[in-house]
């Protein structure tokens, strides 16, 4: 990326402030003369495998959604969900760019697999649709950017699967001063955990591709290669072309961390790690360790581990908050406080009350996946901002894949978030973006 595309991409973000306002109030007005507030949403669902199906459900809960149209590379796949979701007036096809052509489906819900994910939202959006993605946003930095972009510049609701964002509990931690509550936190700490030893993912021979599955429409952008059972259709999570875990289920409580402590985007990271016990033909390491420098005075550490999965945190929780005064820990339905004691030369003594939260159902996984897709729906009737917009699951996904990139040069990173540049450091940038196999291009 030039010098002078930063300029341009800086000034775009600037003016995006005053022209939303009125770009939005057109975009309401105009919408609202086909979607009203009590119309049904059409909705087109892309990728309807595992994640795919946990969305087809969440949506299907919602009474003014209707299943629009179903769309999977994999034939086998695309006949299960035909029979569980659709009606006579579905959309049933093996091809994304179908379901964009329907000047009458409103929106769609992408769970393909990641490195698919920027060039289907980008098109959704000038396409005229609103968009659901799930996480990770994207797998590079720059095609988070560019679908950033795309819906500022469509006037586009898109809403980033992290769907804690729209859970109860942590939208009513998000309301606190969490630093003056528990003190300074200056450490959290998360982690993704499953002891996948001796074989992991296994380790197998190209072979023909199933007779169902499209499999030069499933690689679409990354280059071309044999097939192999133990990548499609989910084990793609393993392979850094394709995803990783740290992006897969770190950028989940990488974001709670953004969203307690109100954070933009860190200035340094260090990342270290490797395949040190499982035996498998995976790309990314079983063990792993990450650390962010915030210019706020924190660290947020991520841990990996695939060889091993005791606890590593004193009460089960997703992400860890160390204050002076005590420490929080958080998960989908409750928090606990633990106070702090003081040490060294310090008055003795408890330096808080030990508190407890326990949230009452609907706060499982799936429950608030519904009520992320409920936001959703909502946003895209009133043009409301959504709970997890775009930027912010740009932000939180690049957090990961700058993670991953340190791994990949073996260094510790200097960041800058207003270029989204790595500091004097041209072989980490390299790692950016990648050359996308032809045809497929992310043009806006």
């Amino acid at each position: 990326m030039t010098a002078k595309n930063q300029i341009n991409r800086r000034t775009f973000n600037n003016t995006v402030a005053i022209t939303t306002g009125f770009a939005a109030l057109q975009t309401a007005y105009s919408y609202s003369q086909t979607v009203g507030a009590n119309d049904r949403v059409r909705v087109g669902f892309l990728g309807l495998a595992n994640r795919g199906r946990q969305d087809l459900d969440a949506f299907k809960k919602q009474s003014d959604v209707e299943i629009a149209a179903l769309c999977d590379v994999d034939q086998q796949t695309l006949e299960a969900a035909k029979e569980k979701y659709a009606d006579a007036s579905t959309l049933i096809t093996g091809d994304f760019r179908k379901i964009y052509e329907q000047k009458n489906i409103d929106a769609v819900v992408i769970a393909t697999p990641d490195h698919w994910h920027a060039i289907q939202t980008v098109e959704a959006c000038k396409a005229g649709k609103d968009v659901y993605v799930e996480k990770p946003l994207s797998v590079t930095v720059f095609e988070g950017r560019k679908m950033v972009e795309a819906a500022r510049k469509y006037n586009r609701v898109v809403q980033v699967g992290i769907h804690r964002r729209s859970g109860n509990i942590y939208r009513d931690l998000a309301t606190k001063n969490i630093d003056e509550w528990i003190g300074k936190v200056t450490v959290a700490r998360c982690c993704h955990m499953s002891n996948m030893f001796p074989d992991g993912i296994g380790k197998l021979k190209p072979t023909t591709p199933p007779q169902q599955l499209n499999w030069d429409l499933w690689l679409g952008p990354r280059n071309l290669r044999d097939y192999q059972p133990n990548i499609a259709p989910y084990k793609f999570r393993w392979w850094n072309d394709y995803s990783s875990q740290i992006a897969n289920n770190g950028v989940h409580f990488i974001d709670i961390f953004r969203m307690f402590l109100k954070e933009k985007s860190p200035t340094a990271v260090c990342a270290m790690g490797g395949n040190f016990a499982v035996n498998d033909d995976r790309t990314i390491p079983d063990t792993m360790h990450v650390t962010w420098l915030f210019p706020s005075g924190r660290l947020l550490e991520f841990s990996h581990y695939e060889a091993n999965s005791n606890p590593i945190m004193p009460v089960p929780c997703y992400v860890e908050f160390r204050g002076t005064m005590g420490t929080l820990y958080v998960n989908d339905g409750r928090y606990v406080i633990k106070p702090e004691k003081a040490g060294q030369f310090q008055t003795k003594g408890e330096r808080m009350k030990e508190h407890e939260e326990i949230l009452g159902g609907g706060n499982n996984n799936l429950n608030i996946t519904a009520q992320h897709a409920r936001n959703f729906i909502d946003c895209v009737k009133s043009r409301a901002v959504p709970n997890m917009d775009v930027e912010e699951g740009h932000r939180s996904t690049t957090m990961s894949l700058i993670a991953n990139i340190s791994l990949a040069v073996e260094q510790r990173l200097q960041w800058n978030p207003e270029t989204e540049r790595f500091i004097d450091n041209e072989k980490a940038n390299s790692l950016l973006h990648y050359e996308y196999r032809a045809p497929w291009k992310l043009e806006i």
